[in-house]
């Protein structure tokens, strides 16, 4: 089946109002002591369901710790980032068995984020996935 189908009826943005125009042109000159500096990088790290990583950058190891439970560590403090994970394999072929997951820094590892998979249950299950860094 084709997917074109939901593209034959785009959802329209509305029109921003000049009020809102003139609220994102003086964010953009303000304060940009708000959110990561200038200098964040986006970090990141491919990891298979043993916990063996696959491939990332600034990624300096990844470890299995339970059934579904991670540890990833950067080259870098990454206790102030944004995290984002989701369950994917390190390859091409094939599709990652579905599931979810769910990120959050290490506690007492500032560099590191820890990683939990779940089977589509909701169960813990070793899982592989990408996981993507903000710092």
């Amino acid at each position: 089946m084709s997917s074109t189908g939901s593209r034959r009826r785009p959802v329209n943005q509305p029109v921003p109002c000049r009020t809102d125009l003139a609220l994102a042109d003086a964010q953009l000159a303000g304060d940009r002591r708000v959110g990561l500096p200038a200098s964040a990088r986006m970090l990141y790290a491919v990891v298979h369901a043993n916990g063996t990583l696959a491939r990332g950058l600034g990624a300096a190891s990844a470890t299995r710790l339970a059934s579904g439970m991670y540890q990833v560590v950067f080259d870098q403090d990454v206790s102030t980032g944004g995290y984002v994970g989701t369950i994917g394999l390190a390859g091409s072929a094939g599709l990652a068995p579905p599931g979810g997951i769910s990120v959050v820094g290490r506690t007492g590892i500032p560099n590191g984020v820890f990683v939990r998979t779940f089977a589509t249950d909701g169960s813990v299950s070793d899982r592989p996935f990408h996981l993507a860094v903000l710092a």
